[in-house]
């Protein structure tokens, strides 16, 4: 069977800093007919169970731990048996929206996770967060970014916890050395590639936060 990365898109609430912001979320699926891996389960675990159908559910993947990359983990873990996982200097995050219930698994950089007889790579790139992480599948030349790079540039770091200089530099040293055909599949928005928004780094560095 030949592996494939499905989108779903789901809407709800981000919420940091006291604010509240209606954003529509890009949630991935990696895998074949028999197995998965959902990445960034976002607002409906409903929809995203739908999606699964019939197959495994390998793992949980959070990029980050805002709100509405997360808030659906719990149920969505429930209901498919399936471990979460996210890197750990996001914890402060996940407490925030699910308290006590620790993730099932901290992912480090440098991990490697297998699914559908791919490897998914985990590049750790703070900025956005702290422990905010890429997940890299060199076999489909796809990087699943989060809240990392965006069509049109970075991710904000107007908010508690990030910090653009280090977004920068995980852009420039974890992100945008991969090859320019790596097609970029963001937490929301457009997928781009990395030939796309390489050319544009000393913008964003002007253009701040």
């Amino acid at each position: 069977m030949t592996v494939r990365i499905d989108q779903v898109r789901t809407s709800g609430t981000f919420s940091l800093d006291g604010e509240d912001i209606a954003v529509d979320n890009n949630v991935w699926l990696v895998g074949d007919d028999r197995e998965v891996v959902v990445v960034d389960p976002a607002h409906d675990a409903t929809a995203i169970v739908e999606a699964v159908g019939e197959r495994r559910v390998r793992a949980i993947l959070c990029t980050h731990g805002h709100n509405d990359h997360i808030n659906a983990a719990q149920p969505l873990a429930a209901q498919v048996d399936a471990p979460i996982c996210i890197h750990s200097d996001d914890a402060i995050l996940w407490a925030a929206v699910h308290g006590t219930r620790r993730p099932d698994r901290w992912l480090r950089d440098g991990d490697r996770i297998a699914v559908a007889g791919t490897t998914i790579e985990v590049l750790l790139t703070p900025g956005h967060t702290p422990g905010g992480v890429c997940l890299h599948l060199p076999e489909l030349a796809t990087v699943l970014t989060g809240d990392t790079l965006f069509q049109g540039g970075p991710g904000a770091t107007g908010r508690s916890y990030s910090d653009f200089p280090t977004l920068i530099r995980s852009l420039t040293e974890r992100l945008l050395t991969l090859p320019p055909s790596t097609v970029v599949h963001t937490g929301h928005g457009p997928s781009t590639t990395i030939g796309t928004e390489a050319p544009h780094l000393a913008e964003w560095v002007a253009r701040g936060r």
